[in-house]
């Protein structure tokens, strides 16, 4: 006698089993209901209104000037004032960078002194704005006419006017580059902070001293965490390059001021201006996609 016939013998009924379940409904019998969200098509089509109101917007306001943005888009002023731009984005990344790794590696020196100074470094520059310090170096003739560079009675490597020395371009690699490493330095320590104290204490054990240490072991494993937030600093330091217009630098905004002082077609040169911005930056974001992409393929084949 089975299970079933003997609750039925004693009038009680059979627990309920999944063998029982799948009996009373059968596969065949489920039906699917997909989950609705109607909210989310609601606001499709409200961002989907709102885009084509800003087009229609845009393409039927006579104060945009397209045909003028379309003459100056590809002005040889406009493009020499691009490549000034990206110039400047390089230059000033390469030196922010270099300076940044020798901030944090004294940042997180054992010696105090070293350890202020960097942290002194990183106070002054980051608690100044970037406007002021561009336009401070710009005129560092007025505190110091003359300059010198070297050793007294050893060598010299420049004397004469600081005027000759301190040009705009000069200035702007200060000005930003200077301000860049102070944030930059924070981002690097927090990555090599990442690094477990174990993997330090190893190197040590191996013989390596601070130096190789730094090279083979802290630097590679925090890399991946560096080069996100590097990719946005190197992003907007290509838009911050604008500021380097109130020192007569002829970038892509003086350019197009330029032009426009001229002309007086200011929204038809600004919106060039913001055209060329937007194709750079899209471009420096895609190759950070790309240099994240690698790693994190180097971090799944190491793992």
């Amino acid at each position: 006698m089975t299970d079933n016939q003997q609750y039925q013998t004693l009038g009680q009924r059979p627990p309920d089993t999944g063998q029982n379940k799948a009996a009373a409904f059968p596969h065949d019998a489920l039906t699917v209901v997909p989950t609705r969200y109607p909210g989310r098509w609601i606001s499709v089509a409200v961002c989907a209104l709102l885009l084509i109101m800003l087009v229609h917007s845009m393409v039927m306001n006579e104060n945009f000037a397209w045909p003028t943005v379309g003459q100056y888009l590809f002005s040889p002023t406009i493009l020499a004032g691009l490549w000034v731009t990206l110039w400047l984005t390089l230059v000033i990344m390469l030196l922010a960078i270099l300076l940044s790794v020798a901030i944090a590696t004294l940042r997180l020196s054992a010696n105090p002194l070293l350890a202020h100074f960097s942290s002194g470094y990183i106070w002054f520059f980051r608690g100044t704005p970037v406007l002021v310090q561009l336009i401070f170096w710009y005129n560092l003739a007025a505190l110091y006419p003359e300059a010198y560079i070297g050793i007294p009675h050893v060598f010299t490597l420049y004397q004469g006017s600081m005027n000759d020395l301190i040009t705009p371009y000069t200035a702007a690699i200060l000005g930003l580059g200077l301000n860049e490493a102070a944030y930059m330095a924070e981002i690097i320590r927090a990555g090599m902070s990442s690094v477990d104290n174990g993997q330090q204490e190893a190197a040590r054990a191996l013989g390596m001293n601070k130096g190789q240490w730094l090279r083979r072991v802290i630097l590679p494993q925090a890399i991946p965490f560096i080069i996100p937030p590097t990719g946005n600093q190197v992003i907007g330091m290509l838009k911050t390059t604008s500021l380097v217009s109130v020192i007569s630098l002829s970038d892509l905004l003086y350019s197009a001021q330029s032009i426009y002082s001229r002309t007086f077609e200011n929204i038809p040169l600004l919106i060039v201006a913001c055209i060329w911005y937007l194709v750079a930056t899209t471009l420096l974001s895609w190759v950070q996609g790309r240099i994240e992409k690698y790693f994190r393929k180097g971090q799944g084949a190491a793992a």
